[in-house]
């Protein structure tokens, strides 16, 4: 199908973009009335083209006087698709992307035609009944398999739930993945279903073993194994046919590893062409000049190099950009990644080779994969304009096994998407949100309510009233909730719900501090804040138990009652686990570097970056509680920690950080050189602030502009 008959608008932006025909997905969407306003669910493979449709739908909405919200699971998503409505809208309208401060209703987003918002930041604007949402005409939920996550599904669900419960006449486009029960969920949704397995390149699947190929259709082809392990030298022959590689790993570790392999099988094969060594090597310098020096930088960059590098959450933001910068430039011939980024980033290859199908979960031990994750790591596969075709080779190791990956993954259809709304944690957090800012006021609403989610319309009514009756009489008997002939968000329950986190987290905070401890010191506070639900518990090195105990005992106040390791070993290790994070950003704000933090105690990147920003609001929500209570020591103590957390550094850096520019190394050398407020900033020129070691010319001038 072609463009014509469309807006002028649209046929120009779809000439902008680069698009002369429809998809058949496309075709069948427009069909069904994707620009009349009809709610629509599409569920095609990766890279059929779904972006698209919200692409015309959003600007025919913004042209006509209406605005858009578009939903993503992931932050690093949100900037790709602002990239591309910018691209697409022109200078016309306006697209902006929210992804962080739970703590606010963004009145300035009004004057925004386009908000791309993670699914968390539009379930904390709805918590703040932020005046704008009403005005919402079109609702765009991208991934809306991810139902089905246990961490990510329960907010998306409610957030659809919120939002089409207030804005009943808006339009809704939700883009999935193909999943087997796609018209359960558009049922759900009351859209009409878009569903096709069509993709704009073919995917061959197929399992090596024994030296051989063979695909679903039985064709085989021969591997040269030379060497090298069945998954680089499968890899080796899809670079020397000039394509690009996605290996997909169980663990960080191992992706490290298949990335070390491939670089070396590069080097040894003289595959990298010079202008890719060229290429590389610049990208590699500019990593390195970017941030601090470390270990882990020097490491990115030596793979970057050599032409395969891995790729998962322990890199950080500048690795992150370096090495998708490098792959979508066809120059970087290898990525070895974790599972994270078959559902994140768009990164397409010709070749994705899964080398193991089993993974180790704690207190489940060794388990096979989904075979959603698995069609989810084939859809990488194959990048449009570039390849015929794309492939996807999982490794056997036996007659058994290949007949096994054969028949429950090559031949398999994705899991049902089941609701995990159930859990007494998620439906603990969305209870206290609906209270405290929906108008409900009764039992029999609130099981109304929730009547209207996807987890009542699989399983029925009864259930959800069940859960709902014992979350209730947790919240009512911590003071989150008024029980009367109504029910009433307290102060406390509409707090703790703007705030962003678990009841029993703020519970925990609560009856912590309420023991008012004289010797509640710096350390004490970010126990504290290191013991929450919400702070994510990220690999470290190992450290010896009993030194560790002995370092307790002799620096920590524990106001947690600690677990006996023999009858509570997981609360044990989770105990010792929160120790070792308050060790971690004690550091942290006494100001030692990313790279001592890798070196020491093995910290990447990423992690850290999440373990700040994480404990930073906590710590921020910590001293609102202490508002609450009226505890002013406790709350200026907890918002300076926040601070203090957000930018690492020690209390008197705060005015030099603040400005934009001057991070934690600069703001040090300027205080060190003398520089030690705001008003000794002013008093100096541009030529005296230069001269401060790691400032130079334009920063200098940029301080001056900013006072």
């Amino acid at each position: 199908m072609k463009a014509e008959g469309l807006p002028p608008y649209l046929r120009d932006a779809l000439r902008r973009y680069g698009v002369h025909e429809f998809y058949p997905p496309q075709s069948e969407a427009l069909r069904k009335g994707l620009l009349d306003g009809r709610r629509l669910m599409v569920s095609t493979p990766t890279a059929s083209g779904k972006t698209l449709l919200a692409l015309m739908a959003a600007y025919k909405h913004v042209a006509e006087g209406g605005k858009v919200l578009y939903l993503t699971p992931l932050r690093a998503l949100a900037a790709e698709k602002l990239q591309e409505f910018s691209l697409f809208l022109g200078n016309e309208f306006r697209a902006v992307a929210s992804t962080g401060d739970y703590d606010s209703a963004d009145p300035w987003l009004e004057s925004y035609d386009v908000i791309v918002a993670t699914n968390e930041k539009a379930d904390s604007l709805l918590r703040h009944r932020a005046g704008w949402i009403d005005r919402i005409s079109l609702l765009v939920a991208d991934e809306v398999h991810l139902l089905g996550d246990p961490e990510r599904g329960p907010t998306l669900e409610m957030t659809l739930t919120r939002m089409l419960a207030n804005n009943p006449e808006a339009q809704l486009l939700a883009l999935s993945a193909t999943a087997p029960n796609a018209h359960e969920i558009a049922e759900w949704l009351k859209a009409e279903l878009v569903s096709m397995d069509w993709r704009p390149v073919p995917l061959r699947e197929g399992v090596y073993l024994r030296g051989d190929v063979i695909y679903s259709d039985r064709s085989v082809k021969k591997v040269d194994e030379q060497d090298y392990s069945p998954a680089i030298s499968i890899v080796l022959q899809t670079v020397s046919d000039g394509g690009q590689a996605i290996i997909f790993a169980n663990t960080r570790r191992r992706a490290e590893q298949y990335a070390e392999k491939a670089a070396s099988a590069l080097s040894s094969s003289n595959l990298l062409s010079q202008e890719d060594r060229d290429f590389l090597t610049s990208v590699a310098s500019e990593l390195e000049q970017s941030g601090e020096a470390s270990a882990f930088t020097e490491r990115v960059s030596s793979l970057l190099r050599e032409g395969a590098c891995f790729h998962h959450a322990g890199l950080g933001a500048s690795h992150r950009r370096a090495v998708e910068y490098a792959f979508r430039q066809r120059h970087l011939k290898v990525l070895c990644a974790t599972p994270t980024l078959a559902a994140g980033v768009n990164l397409p290859a010709r070749l994705v080779v899964i080398p193991e199908l089993r993974r180790y979960e704690v207190g489940e031990g060794l388990r096979s994969i989904s075979v959603t994750e698995y069609k989810q790591f084939c859809g990488r596969a194959g990048r449009p304009g570039y390849d015929e075709y794309g492939e996807a080779v999982s490794i056997a190791h036996s007659d058994d096994e290949f007949d096994f990956i054969f028949e429950k993954y090559v031949r398999g259809r994705p899991e049902r998407i089941w609701s995990k709304l159930a859990s007494q944690r998620h439906m603990r957090i969305q209870v206290l949100a609906v209270l405290a800012s929906e108008e409900i006021r009764r039992l029999e609403e609130l099981e109304g309510f929730f009547g209207r989610t996807f987890l009542t319309h699989q399983f029925g009514g009864s259930m959800t009233a069940k859960v709902l009756k014992e979350v209730v009489g947790f919240l009512v008997e911590h003071d989150f909730v008024k029980a009367g002939g109504t029910l009433e968000a307290t102060r406390l329950g509409r707090r703790v719900s703007e705030l962003y986190i678990d009841p029993l987290t703020a519970l925990t905070i609560l009856k912590t501090c309420s023991k008012r401890p004289k010797n509640l010191d710096e350390l004490g506070h970010l126990q504290v804040v290191c013991m929450a639900l919400e702070v994510p518990r990220v690999p470290m090195k190992r450290v010896d138990a009993w030194k560790l105990k002995k370092f307790v005992e002799e620096n920590f106040e524990s106001f947690f009652e600690v677990p006996d390791p023999a009858e509570d070993p997981d609360g044990y290790d989770l105990f010792l686990d929160s120790v070792k994070t308050t060790i971690l950003m004690k550091a942290w704000v006494d100001e030692v570097s990313e790279g001592e933090l890798y070196e020491k105690l093995g910290v990447e990147p990423g992690d850290l970056a999440v373990l700040r920003e994480r404990c930073s609001w906590i710590s921020y929500a910590a001293s609102q509680l202490m508002a609450i209570e009226g505890n002013k020591a406790l709350e200026n103590a907890f918002m300076l920690l926040s601070e203090r957390l957000a930018y690492g550094v020690r209390a008197e850096l705060l005015p030099l950080v603040s400005l934009k520019g001057v991070g934690r190394v600069r703001a040090r050398n300027l205080y060190n050189s003398g520089y030690r407020s705001l008003e000794d900033l002013r008093k100096a020129s541009v030529d005296q602030l230069a001269k401060v070691p790691t400032i130079g010319e334009k920063t200098a001038a940029s301080i001056k502009s900013q006072l």
